[in-house]
């Protein structure tokens, strides 16, 4: 699980948050050098009630903005007065982490981010004050008071505007898709007497040259969707104007067996069998036991 989930349990906060005081946030005190796991000193008694954030390093590099996506190294805590035990590292995992900074963050996180740059350290005292988790409170134990430290790494570059790469010439046996080039969208044609497959089926239209995506990452995406054999669109990202964005692992099976290991910049065709699919469920402008067609250009992975 991604270290930054932590954070949900403490929602956010109704107010917006300020920095803490000179000398520390909540009294916490870090040492160590950014680019390296940091030591955190807690002072004795009760745990912080209220969240706050203090800027330790402030970097050199580029300012972070609401809406970027950045790469970061963090450190997280559970302040709970006992051990104060760490909850897990980044530095450890060897693997860093991209933070989307939007409004799913809670609100001390997304100010204190914007107080630092690329190159800096922000410490991060989340609690239990806000008055949804209050009201969660009633009926469910209180999450304890975390702590994150959080080394901004730098940047994750846009996505891509579409697929971008060299054209294979694989196709599915009933199943057109036009590339008109640049930035169009693809032409997905699904009207055949071919008989659907009843497994999955992905073949790669464009190739691109970015990272594999992984299971667990969220995606960008420009995606078409038809029903095989009658031609018939029942979602297009490409007609909204806005690439769609989510993690994979929260959409239908034919999408995450389908686009795990394919890389950033590529265009597939993936034809999903009902039992990928919905099954016997309709969907809005999708019949019960439908065999979905998909052209999908992956944007973005992280």
């Amino acid at each position: 699980m991604p270290l930054i989930l932590f954070a949900a349990a403490c929602g956010s906060e109704e107010s917006p948050a300020t920095g803490a005081p000179a000398g520390g946030s909540a009294g916490v005190k870090v040492t160590g050098n950014v680019g390296a796991k940091p030591t955190v000193t807690f002072p004795s008694g009760s745990p912080a009630t209220k969240s706050s954030y203090e800027v330790i390093q402030p970097g050199t590099g580029a300012v972070v903005k609401a809406g970027d996506k950045v790469i970061v190294n963090l450190t997280v805590y559970n302040w709970d007065g006992k051990g104060n035990a760490v909850q897990g590292s980044s530095y450890d995992t060897k693997a860093p982490e991209t933070i989307p900074i939007n409004e799913q963050l809670p609100q001390v996180l997304q100010e204190g981010f914007t107080k630092v740059k690329h190159g800096g350290r922000l410490l991060a005292v989340l609690a239990n004050d806000s008055l949804a988790q209050q009201q969660q409170q009633q009926t469910t134990p209180a999450e304890p008071t975390k702590v994150f430290v959080i080394d901004v790494v730098g940047a994750q570059a846009p996505a891509l505007k579409a697929a971008t790469g060299k054209e294979t010439g694989q196709s599915i046996k009933g199943v057109q898709v036009e590339n008109p080039g640049g930035e169009k969208a693809p032409t997905l044609t699904t009207k055949t007497s071919e008989k659907p497959s009843d497994k999955l089926v992905v073949k790669t239209i464009i190739e691109g040259t970015g990272a594999k995506v992984q299971p667990t990452q969220t995606l960008t995406v420009h995606y078409t969707g038809k029903i095989w054999g009658t031609d018939k669109q029942f979602d297009s990202s490409w007609e909204r104007g806005q690439p769609a964005e989510f993690p994979l692992a929260q959409v239908i099976q034919g999408w995450q067996q389908g686009l795990a290991g394919v890389p950033v910049g590529s265009r597939v065709v993936m034809s999903i069998p009902p039992a990928l699919g919905y099954g016997d469920q309709a969907q809005q402008n999708i019949p019960a036991k439908s065999t979905l067609v998909f052209v999908v250009d992956v944007l973005a992975a992280y």
